[in-house]
C-alpha cells in the first residue's frame, strides 16, 4: 500500500508540473498576442529597417525620419562621388495607411507563426519623389556637365616609321543619361545608399579595344596596303609610289574595315597623266623643208587610260605587291621621247601642198597632193594623228558624193589619205577654190605605195 501511495504522490505531482507549465505557456501566449495586438511581430523589418516589436506610430517616427536623412551615393570614375538627398527630390511615403495595412497583416493570435514566415523580415512600404526634381539634379550633376565630359574614342591608328600602330581607344566618362535615370529610380524604390556608375553599365563606351581582333585585323590590312611599292615605267623616267603616300589615301569605317580613298587613286593617276600624256599637246617637228615649227592639236600620242589604271592601281594597293609597270593606255605612241612620232611617219605640208612618208628614217614616196577645200569650209584640220585603219577598194559617201577608191588610209574621222583618179594636176593652189571635202587627195601610185608600206597607228603630221 505504502509503494501505491508513493506513485501515486508522484503522479499527482507530475500532473501538477504539467498544469503549472501550460498555464504558463498560456500566459506567455496571452500576454504576446495582447503586445502584439499594438507591437509588430519581432523580425519585422521594412524597407530593410528593423521594426521589430514597434507600434504604428513608432514606425511612422523611426521610417519617416530615416527616409528624411536618406542619400544616394554615386560613385563614379576617376574616384568622384556625388550624392542625391532625400530632400532634393521630396522623398516620402506614399502614405501613412500603409503602415496600419501592415500591422493588420499580423495576426496578434499567430505571432508564434513569425518565427516560421519570413515575409515579415522583407516588408514594403511605397515611397514616392518628385520625378521632375530628380530629373533636374540629375541634369545638374557634375558628371553631366559639358565641360567635364569626355567623349569615348575608338582605337585608331598613326602612320609612324612606314608602318601603322594601334592608338589605344578612349574610355572617356560620357554618361548615357537614360540608363542612368533608370538605375537611380531602382535605387531610390529599394533604398540603396550607393550606386556604381562603372558597374551599373552607365557610361557610354567604346564598342572596340585596343585588343579587339577587329582592330588588329585592321591594322594588319593598313600594314599590307602601305607595303606595296608600285614603279611606273615611262621611258627613261619612272614615277614610284609606296607607303608614304599610300597611307594617306586610307581609312578604317565604323566597323575597322579599311577603305582605299579611290578619288585619291584616281587623283594621283590623273597627275602623272597630266605629264606623260601628249595627245593634243604641242610638239616641236622638224619638216622636210628644214624649218622647225610647233604642231598641236591632232589624235596621236599617249593617253593613259585614267579609269582602268585606278582599278589596276588598286589592286595592286590591296594586294601588297612590289611590282614595275606600265599604266593602261588608251592609245599610245612610238617612244616616251620628247618626239615621241618617232621616224616612221607621214607628213603632209598643206601650205605645200605635198606628202612624204617616212619609214624607219629613209623616205619611201613623196609628191604633191590636194587637200580641203578652204573657200567652202572643208579644210584639213591641223595636228598630229594616227592612221585608223587602211581599205583596199572602199567607197567614200557623203551628203553629195559616192566615190570608189582603191586606197583609203583614214586618219581623222572620215578624212583620210586615198588615190584620186579623177585629178590629172596636184599641189599648188587647187586646194583653195577646187580641194576635197577634208581627204588628202593623192595620186594614184603614191597612194599605193603608202598602203603597200605603211601601218595601222603610224602618226600623220598635217601643218600649214
Amino acid at each position: 500500500m505504502e509503494v501505491v501511495n508513493k506513485f501515486v504522490n508522484k503522479c499527482n505531482k507530475i500532473t501538477a508540473g504539467i498544469i503549472v507549465c501550460v498555464c504558463t505557456l498560456f500566459t506567455v501566449y496571452f500576454l504576446f498576442s495582447i503586445y502584439f495586438m499594438n507591437h509588430l511581430y519581432f523580425g519585422s523589418k521594412i524597407n530593410g529597417v528593423d521594426v521589430s516589436g514597434k507600434t504604428v506610430e513608432e514606425i511612422k517616427s523611426q521610417i519617416t525620419s530615416q527616409l528624411n536623412t536618406y542619400s544616394l551615393n554615386i560613385k563614379e570614375r576617376g574616384g568622384k562621388n556625388e550624392q542625391i538627398k532625400a530632400g532634393d527630390i521630396n522623398l516620402k511615403y506614399q502614405s501613412d495607411e500603409q503602415f496600419n495595412n501592415i500591422k493588420k497583416e499580423q495576426n496578434p493570435l499567430k505571432w508564434p507563426l513569425s518565427f516560421f514566415n519570413k515575409k515579415y523580415t522583407n516588408m514594403t512600404a511605397e515611397i514616392s519623389y518628385d520625378k521632375g526634381m530628380l530629373e533636374k539634379r540629375i541634369d545638374n550633376l557634375s558628371a553631366l556637365a559639358d565641360s567635364n565630359i569626355i567623349e569615348p574614342k575608338e582605337p585608331s591608328f598613326k602612320y609612324v616609321n612606314n608602318s601603322f600602330t594601334i592608338v589605344d581607344e578612349i574610355k572617356g566618362n560620357k554618361i548615357d543619361k537614360n540608363v542612368l535615370l533608370k538605375r537611380i529610380e531602382d535605387a531610390i524604390s529599394n533604398q540603396e545608399s550607393t550606386i556604381d556608375l562603372e558597374s551599373s553599365n552607365c557610361y557610354t563606351n567604346p564598342k572596340y579595344t585596343s585588343k579587339s581582333q577587329e582592330v588588329i585585323k585592321a591594322k594588319d590590312m593598313l600594314n599590307k596596303y602601305v607595303s606595296s611599292k608600285i614603279t611606273y615605267n615611262f621611258g627613261n623616267n619612272t614615277e614610284i609610289l609606296d607607303g608614304s603616300t599610300i597611307n594617306k589615301w586610307l581609312t578604317v569605317d565604323n566597323n575597322f574595315n579599311v577603305v582605299l580613298d579611290e578619288s585619291k587613286v584616281k587623283e594621283y593617276v590623273k597627275s602623272f597623266a597630266n605629264t606623260y600624256n601628249t595627245v593634243g599637246k604641242t610638239r616641236s617637228f622638224h619638216t622636210s623643208s628644214g624649218n622647225t615649227i610647233n604642231v598641236s592639236g591632232g589624235d596621236y600620242g599617249w593617253q593613259i587610260n585614267i579609269n582602268k589604271e585606278v582599278q589596276n592601281l588598286s589592286e595592286a594597293i590591296k594586294g601588297g605587291q612590289t611590282v614595275t609597270k606600265k599604266p593602261s593606255y588608251t592609245t599610245t605612241a612610238t617612244s616616251y621621247d620628247s618626239n615621241d612620232i618617232g621616224n616612221t611617219y607621214v607628213e603632209i605640208d598643206m601650205t605645200k601642198q605635198h606628202l612624204w612618208f617616212y619609214k624607219n628614217g629613209s623616205l619611201v614616196a613623196n609628191g604633191d597632193v590636194v587637200t580641203g577645200n578652204v573657200s567652202l569650209n572643208h579644210t584639213t584640220p591641223p595636228g598630229i594623228y594616227r592612221l585608223k585603219y587602211k581599205e583596199r577598194n572602199a567607197t567614200l559617201k557623203g551628203e553629195d558624193y559616192s566615190t570608189p577608191v582603191s586606197f583609203w588610209m583614214p586618219f581623222n574621222g572620215g578624212i583620210g589619205i586615198h588615190d584620186a583618179t579623177w585629178r590629172s594636176v596636184f599641189g599648188g593652189q587647187i586646194y583653195k577654190t577646187d580641194g576635197s571635202h577634208g581627204c588628202v587627195n593623192s595620186p594614184y601610185n603614191l597612194a599605193e605605195t603608202i598602203f603597200n608600206n605603211i601601218n595601222v597607228g603610224t602618226p600623220v603630221v598635217c601643218y600649214y
